[in-house]
């Protein structure tokens, strides 16, 4: 399948230029963001008080899901922008498919998965507050702080350094590896 962006007009260098600003400037609040949900994740498991508590998981359900996914977004439609307008395109690049993936994948879940259990633990966190008994554990909310940076970081690498190579099509697939390397 080969995606036609010859529509879409080429970006010149100014605009191209404004467009990666917003690009990396949304990248950098998301990783920026999660940084935030990280500390207040991991606060709220090594202070043993209640009040310290109740307060980081009714802050990380306030700052966490909406800022990140409107991030995400701004990341997505610029990356857009930027693929269509430039040599790169959207599924010509290796390592571009693999960035569109993960920020598919990653914005995807903030709604999916992050916002359920966030608004459970914001829910934990004012009860918490109101001094009612209750579980306080975190129930999966670990794996988000870790796991999203890591994506950020290896979305970052393959921007900076571009491997992989073109993503082969007909005839040519058929002589090459999907990374580009020659088939035995």
């Amino acid at each position: 399948m080969r995606l036609d962006t010859s529509w879409f007009p080429r970006l010149g260098a100014r605009g191209r230029k404004w467009v990666l600003v917003a690009h990396i400037a949304a990248a950098g609040a998301w990783i920026g963001i999660d940084v935030a949900m990280a500390v207040l994740i991991f606060t709220s498991l090594i202070r043993h008080d209640d009040a310290t508590v109740a307060l980081c998981y009714q802050v990380v359900g306030l700052v966490a899901v909406w800022p990140l996914f409107i991030a995400g977004l701004v990341c997505l439609a610029s990356g857009l922008v930027l693929g269509m307008g430039s040599r790169y395109g959207l599924l010509r690049y290796w390592w571009v498919a693999t960035k569109l993936a993960l920020n598919l994948l990653l914005t995807g879940l903030v709604l999916l998965a992050l916002r359920p259990g966030l608004a459970e633990l914001g829910r934990v966190g004012r009860q918490l507050a109101t001094g009612a008994p209750v579980d306080a554990a975190l129930h999966g909310m670990l794996y988000p702080p870790i796991v999203s940076p890591i994506a950020l970081l290896v979305a970052l690498v393959l921007a900076v350094f571009k491997p992989w190579g073109r993503i082969r099509r007909g005839r040519e697939a058929a002589t090459t590896g999907p990374l580009g390397a020659e088939r035995p």
